[in-house]
């Protein structure tokens, strides 16, 4: 096929395995975890996810991607109707070196800009191969994600890719986070920066960087007086689903009750019965009891309460517990840094039933309206 001089080479390489530990709860892929995943049940979910992007971009037209080979890329995307050449090649069990590789390549190759579909390990391994010397638009497909170089899902990803055909785009660095995988499946959160990578400066399309959760005495009496707050207001017979974090953990703190810092659990009258739950067991729960309930907490600095590090909480669980059942904590210190809340579940029908206004526990009887976008 002759090629139009108009079109802007872009590449695009897919981390294939990215995202498959979420649902069955074991916090993401690194290594051989992936085998481990799928032995339990999981899917890809990253071909969903890079054919939403495309689905969304209105310059298609304007487009020659250079992919990467397989499910790295062309498999994806050969139905697309983008113009497209195939660059490199990989192993048939894929690993960060092919990443590291193919972006050099194209690096080589001169493009543009870089669309690459992962976690914040695939955002290190971009960083390795590439560093600032080309910008990148990264779709989210990971578990944790914690990184500021993620676009808020495949949508706002391309609406900036729309953006940098159209007109000439401001590129920022943002950091990329280095979250030790075996920590954070004991429940640590260990992280450090890595490093930077460009990033289109596009407002509110970008995802920031996590907050840690600041320790100080006023922010601890605030968690505790919202897990007050709740724990005067559960009710007997209904399983409440606790998402991650320190918020939330307050609640089972207060109750002398054991839960993971950074896992699901589940409380049933005044008793945990379900220790770091994947969608499997979550679902079993369900199954036995009418009346459920999810408190969860959002991500400092980003926002979001479904979609990063609580992907357990999958679509169909969200869709049978629906959006009237799911209390949101956080404290005032949390909640003034946020615009809004965020969610990226990765199924457009559920975003949109969690769309709208919502009601944010922040102390002792105390509530805040705040809108949730998707």
């Amino acid at each position: 096929m002759e090629k139009d001089n108009k079109r802007r080479k872009i590449g695009l390489i897919i981390n294939p395995i990215a995202g498959m530990g979420g649902s069955v709860g074991l916090k993401g892929t690194d290594g051989d975890i992936f085998k481990k995943a799928i032995k339990m049940g999981a899917k890809p979910i990253t071909p969903d996810r890079v054919r939403s992007l495309f689905s969304n971009i209105i310059n298609k037209d304007k487009i020659h991607l250079l992919v990467a080979p397989g499910n790295m890329g062309a498999n994806i995307i050969k139905d697309s109707g983008i113009d497209f050449d195939i660059i490199g090649d990989i192993n048939q069990e894929t690993t960060a070196e092919d990443t590291k590789r193919i972006a050099k390549l194209m690096k080589q190759q001169n493009i543009e800009l870089l669309i690459f579909c992962g976690g914040d390990g695939t955002a290190r391994d971009i960083h390795d191969a590439i560093g600032l010397s080309i910008p990148v638009v990264a779709i989210p497909s990971g578990v944790k994600m914690f990184s500021a170089v993620f676009a808020i899902n495949p949508r706002a990803a391309a609406e900036i890719v729309d953006k940098f055909l159209k007109e000439t785009v401001e590129i920022q660095e943002n950091e990329v986070l280095d979250i030790n995988e075996e920590s954070f499946r004991e429940g640590i959160l260990d992280s450090r920066l890595y490093g930077y990578l460009n990033v289109p400066k596009v407002m509110n399309l970008i995802q920031a960087g996590k907050d840690g959760s600041k320790v100080g005495r006023s922010i601890e009496e605030n968690k505790r007086e919202i897990a007050q707050h709740v724990i005067e207001n559960l009710e007997d017979d209904t399983i409440y689903l606790l998402g991650p974090g320190t918020t939330v953990k307050a609640i089972t703190d207060q109750l002398k009750l054991t839960k993971s810092l950074l896992g699901v659990d589940a409380l049933y009258n005044g008793k945990i019965v379900g220790i770091d739950l994947n969608e499997r067991g979550i679902l079993k729960l369900l199954s036995k009891h009418k009346k459920a309930e999810i408190i969860v907490s959002p991500i400092g600095g980003q926002g979001f309460i479904f979609g990063r590090g609580n992907k357990q909480l999958t679509p169909k669980i969200l869709k049978k517990i629906g959006k009237n059942n799911i209390k949101i904590v956080a404290t005032e210190e949390k909640i003034k840094g946020l615009k809004c809340l965020r969610c990226d579940t990765g199924d457009f029908k559920t975003d949109e039933m969690l769309k709208g206004l919502a009601k944010v526990i922040i102390g002792y009887k105390e509530e805040l309206i705040i809108e949730i976008e998707c």
